[in-house]
C-alpha cells in the first residue's frame, strides 16, 4: 500500500507546485523584475534567434509551459498509480523514468530555483524513490 501512495504523493506535489507556478505566471507580476527597466528591457528586446517575439513574450511562454509539464507529469502519475498500478509497478522504464525526471527537476531547482520548490521536489523525489525500491 506505501508503495502505491507515496509516488501518488510526489505526483500530487509536482501537480500542486504546477498549478501555484501557473497561477503565479499568468495572474501576478512574480516573474517580473524587481527592477522594472529590467521587464521593460525584456519587454521590448528580441532575442537573436528571432524577431517574432520579445525575451518578456518567451519568459513567460517558458514558465507557463514548464508549469503545464509538472502538471502533466503529476497527472500521468497519479493515473498510472491508480488506475494502472499492477502494470506500473512492475514497469522498471516507468518508475526509472519517473525518477530520472524527479532527478532532473531537483537539479534544475537547486542550481537555478529557490528554496520551495526545491523543498517540494526534493519529498517529491524521495516519494518516487522509495515508492520504487519497497
Amino acid at each position: 500500500m506505501l508503495k502505491q501512495i507515496l509516488p501518488i504523493i510526489g505526483a500530487s506535489i509536482f501537480v500542486l507546485l504546477g498549478i501555484a507556478h501557473l497561477y503565479y505566471t499568468f495572474l501576478t507580476n512574480k516573474f517580473n523584475a524587481r527592477d522594472g527597466a529590467v521587464t521593460e528591457g525584456m519587454k521590448n528586446t528580441q532575442p537573436l534567434l528571432t524577431r517574432q517575439t520579445t525575451i518578456w513574450n518567451a519568459w513567460i511562454g517558458f514558465n507557463g509551459s514548464h508549469s503545464l509539464g509538472a502538471i502533466f507529469f503529476g497527472i500521468i502519475n497519479i493515473i498510472l498509480y491508480t488506475q494502472l498500478y499492477n502494470f506500473t509497478s512492475t514497469s522498471v522504464y516507468i518508475q526509472g523514468l519517473n525518477v530520472a525526471m524527479c532527478l532532473c527537476y531537483l537539479f534544475l531547482a537547486f542550481k537555478y530555483w529557490f528554496k520551495t520548490p526545491l523543498a517540494g521536489i526534493a519529498v517529491a523525489t524521495v516519494c518516487f524513490i522509495l515508492g520504487w525500491v519497497l
